[in-house]
């Protein structure tokens, strides 16, 4: 059934989660009639949105990244906070849809009345985000939700890009889990804001601590992202409980600290500004591939990239230059 644009709003508006999924679905839609609905959507609920916090949760496969979240997100909502959760599912390389299903892995949060779980395909994005998700971030936070979590892929593919949608960069490492390298790159060390060494266990508690030396001497090697903000490395388990209630804080601390120095703010513009580039490229791409007499000079230019007839940046200037100088 299709909802009009002031059904979806009111929907959005009063909680209702069937209407809310009707959205994103609306937003995730690359069909020209709904991306025209869409837009319009997103202008309306525009007033509603930018009070929540955006945290972008990441680790390899196998970190314990939905439970945390699960369990997270309990604690969040035990402390008067309604939470939604952006599962962004891996692929398939055949349909592109999502091939976990994340939503199976929270039933306990989502049994929760002040939770929303949405799982969404990445569609081949890179950065372990969906090409939608800073929009639907949108539309969760005019639902009124306080926290929006975004649990990505975590293949290491540019997983730093989450870092440009979200408040908070939360990393989330294991011990002997073959993610050691991953966790001194300097790419992630960069961007994270908490790291989390999730499993700890009476019986790895030494190389736990040891691990945590080891990344507090990694950080001490890197400019610090925020002025007077000290990477809190923290232990515990999200399958006990452990520990999440101070990555809360921390996060809370966090957030507090760059809303006093003005940094949020700014940063909220920042994240804006690189959407807006982003979808000026995505729609002058879908113009030119409309357009027929470019479509075969799109086909054209390509296959000589393929072909490695020239250089691919020759080619798509060479397109880009007919574009600009058509009629």
């Amino acid at each position: 059934m299709k909802f009009s644009t002031e059904e979806l709003i009111k929907g959005i508006q009063s909680g209702d989660k069937r209407l809310i999924a009707k959205a994103i679905t609306l937003v995730e839609s690359k069909k020209d009639e709904h991306r025209n609905q869409a837009e319009d959507l997103l202008k309306e609920i525009m007033p509603f949105t930018g009070k929540s916090i955006r945290v972008g949760i990441t680790g390899v496969p196998g970190a314990g990244k939905s439970t945390f979240i699960e369990n997270f997100g309990r604690i969040a909502i035990s402390n008067g906070k309604k939470v939604a959760v952006l599962a962004i599912d891996p692929s398939s390389a055949i349909n592109k849809g999502s091939i976990l299903g994340d939503k199976t892995r929270m039933e306990e949060l989502a049994k929760e009345e002040n939770a929303f779980i949405r799982p969404s395909p990445s569609s081949g994005f890179l950065g372990g985000v969906a090409n939608t998700t800073f929009e639907t971030m949108m539309i969760c936070e005019a639902a009124g939700y306080d926290y929006i979590l975004i649990e990505t892929v975590g293949v290491g593919q540019s997983e730093v890009l989450v870092n440009d949608i979200t408040d908070v960069f939360l990393f989330l490492k294991i011990i002997g889990g073959g993610d050691e390298l991953q966790g001194i790159k300097r790419g992630i060390m960069e961007m994270v804001d908490v790291i989390f060494i999730n499993k700890v266990e009476e019986s790895n508690l030494q190389k736990a601590k040891n691990t945590r030396l080891e990344l507090k001497r990694a950080l001490d090697f890197i400019p610090s992202k925020e002025k007077d903000w000290k990477v809190p490395i923290l232990l515990g388990s999200a399958l006990n409980n452990e520990g999440l209630y101070e990555v809360f804080e921390k996060i809370s601390e966090f957030i507090d600290l760059k809303k006093k120095t003005g940094r949020f703010e700014t940063v909220r513009i920042q994240q804006s500004e690189k959407r807006f580039e982003y979808w000026v490229q995505e729609y002058i791409l879908t113009m030119m591939k409309k357009d027929q007499s470019l479509e075969a000079a799109y086909a054209e230019h390509k296959k000589n990239a393929s072909a490695r007839i020239s250089n691919p940046s020759t080619e798509a200037k060479l397109f880009v230059d007919k574009f600009l100088s058509k009629d």
